[in-house]
């Protein structure tokens, strides 16, 4: 008898969240209430991934380690890119990645920083032994209460973490990948459907589904896939550390199913496409967003 699915609509956390806020970056540590599902315990790996090398930004909390987990689980080994003040969470993801018998490498460091950036890569290929696929995944974000009263500051640290950055390890690593590697970008529903208090935010967003389809075309000759994953509402500790603790109460509920989305329910996206099974796919951006059109 085949298995019954469950029902979107009831999966991870159906409600709202408590009010809450902390200083960026986010710590999961510090969240109250819900805590993300980062697939700890749900995720299944099947070898999808066996052998390869792997670089995520952002990679200690979120997002991040869901994605660490999941490619831990199908073999990869994985470094992760966060600031030191996520160290803890980071501690966290390194352990599950090791519990998988995978090898976690830890780089600490400011993606807003060029030589750190280019020193990344460089430990990530030596100490991991090659490096086949990076995953472009840490973001900064914060509101602002219109364009007027948009601090220049704000926007060097948006543009910087989420732009610059990503370019300087995208630089740096290009050399190193090979025929079959890949290349995965963290867009956003924003560059879509942008918010007008994200607004430096939403561009970046906008800027790496640009970065993804025009990047695919070059890489391309060298056998190296491009693809992006483009996130609706999910439960990160980005959110409590965006300043609007008076709408998380109501945080994902206005897409179609009704709810937030939970780390571990991208996971599977980034496996597939940095997998065999995504071999003639290159450029794209995959939604998942609860059923809210990008």
């Amino acid at each position: 008898m085949a298995e019954v699915q469950p029902d979107p609509r009831d999966e991870g956390h159906t409600e709202g969240f408590p009010k809450q806020e902390q200083e960026q970056p986010g710590l999961t540590t510090e969240m109250e209430g819900v805590q993300p599902d980062h697939g700890e315990e749900t995720y299944e790996g099947s070898g999808k991934l066996e052998g390869m090398k792997s670089l995520i930004t952002g990679g200690d909390s979120g997002i991040g380690r869901a994605v660490a987990i999941a490619f831990a689980r199908e073999g990869a080994d994985v470094a992760i890119i966060y600031q030191p003040e996520e160290q803890q969470d980071a501690e966290e993801t390194k352990r599950w990645v090791e519990q998988a018998g995978r090898t976690c490498l830890l780089l600490p460091g400011d993606l807003r920083e060029e030589q750190y950036c280019t020193e990344s890569v460089e430990r990530t290929v030596q100490e991991l032994g090659g490096l086949d696929v990076v995953v472009l995944n840490a973001a900064f974000q914060d509101v602002h209460e219109s364009i007027d009263k948009l601090e220049t500051a704000k926007m060097d640290r948006t543009f910087k973490t989420n732009l610059y950055g990503h370019m300087w390890i995208t630089r740096a690593a290009a050399p190193h990948l090979k025929p079959g590697a890949s290349i995965l970008t963290t867009t956003s529903i924003q560059a879509s459907n942008p918010s007008p208090q994200l607004l430096d935010y939403a561009m970046t967003k906008a800027a790496l589904v640009a970065f993804t389809q025009g990047l695919a075309q070059e890489m391309a000759e060298k056998g190296v896939r491009v693809n992006s994953v483009a996130p609706g509402p999910i439960w990160t500790p980005l959110i409590p550390g965006t300043s609007w603790p008076d709408k998380l109460p109501e945080f994902g509920q206005d897409v179609p199913l009704e709810r937030a989305g939970q780390p571990a329910e991208l996971a599977g996206a980034y496996v597939f496409l940095a997998s065999r099974d995504a071999t003639y796919i290159t450029g794209a951006v995959i939604p998942v967003t609860g059923g809210k059109p990008f």
